[in-house]
């Protein structure tokens, strides 16, 4: 998510008005620019993974906003312990989902866990070469990406502690680089299974599978939606779970939360924390709109 104009109570953003306006010596493209320079300059007050906060702190952002949203947070509460918040850089599913997965392994301490996603990823690294992709162009995310893998797991020189990984995860040299090895894991499974993601991507942006990951799923900021959690939960085997915060109502008349489970289409899947069903995703993210963050389960 990237920061937004303030809005007024009807939905409607207010802009400074008047033909004196500095704004109007701009053309379209100058003011792009300088309003994704404000919101960049205000996201980098913020950490890339935050530390993890009650789940009262969402709800004090919204106190003086939508009782409906209030609500929700309430029943949020009774499920969730806690909220580890993302920057809002246009990166945010990926760095969640990113220190999330990692979060996970480091809890488990599972081998088998650490051989089955290598052999995912090899298959994602073969299907950019098929693709045509140099290997140059993505290799070394790949092997920094493994690298933290092989670091989470105890016993090692290298082993690193829950609080390493905060601090991994909000350095940008490895924080970027985690999320463009996901960004071309989800555009190699997305172009290598076109025919199946084609409609979804023509009803977004009505372009090709290949401009589509050219534009909107390579790029650092792009954010993302249901096509990229697809590819990258098939790809890597990995079920995802997103809870969404929103002004919706329940057809009955009370409060609810919605989710949605993305189970991976292959059957190679992870064994959740805690149980022993394998589509129990252990990522949660919460999404609102254009923005994911992390949550904990009570």
């Amino acid at each position: 998510m990237r920061n937004k104009e303030p809005a007024l109570d009807d939905g409607e953003v207010e802009y400074e008005a008047g033909p004196e306006s500095c704004w109007g010596n701009f053309e379209d493209d100058d003011v792009m620019q300088q309003q994704f320079s404000i919101q960049d300059d205000e996201a980098k007050k913020f950490p890339f993974v935050g530390d993890k906060e009650p789940l009262s702190s969402l709800a004090a952002e919204y106190q003086s906003g939508s009782p409906i949203l209030l609500e929700k947070i309430k029943v949020l509460d009774q499920q969730y312990a806690a909220i580890r918040r993302t920057r809002g850089d246009g990166n945010c599913f990926f760095r969640g989902f990113m220190f999330s997965y990692l979060e996970h392994v480091l809890e488990a301490q599972d081998s088998a866990e650490i051989d089955r996603i290598k052999a995912n990823v090899e298959r994602s690294r073969n299907a950019l070469q098929t693709l045509g992709y140099p290997e140059l162009t993505f290799e070394d995310f790949f092997t920094l990406f493994l690298e933290q893998l092989e670091d989470v797991i105890q016993g090692k020189e290298t082993s690193i502690s829950p609080e390493e990984l905060v601090l991994r995860s909000r350095d940008q040299s490895v924080s970027d680089y985690v999320v463009m090895f996901f960004r071309f894991v989800t555009s190699a499974e997305i172009q290598k299974r076109s025919e199946f993601f084609e409609p979804f991507i023509m009803g977004l942006s009505n372009t090709t599978v290949e401009q589509f990951c050219k534009s909107a799923v390579e790029p650092m900021g792009e954010e993302s939606d249901h096509v990229h959690i697809t590819a990258i939960s098939d790809a890597l085997g990995i079920p995802i779970r997103v809870v969404y915060l929103d002004r919706s109502s329940c057809d009955t008349g009370g409060v609810s939360v919605n989710h949605h489970d993305f189970i991976p289409a292959a059957g190679d899947l992870p064994s959740a924390r805690g149980s022993s069903d394998k589509n129990n995703p252990f990522i949660t993210l919460l999404y609102r709109p254009g923005h994911y963050d992390i949550l904990y389960p009570k």
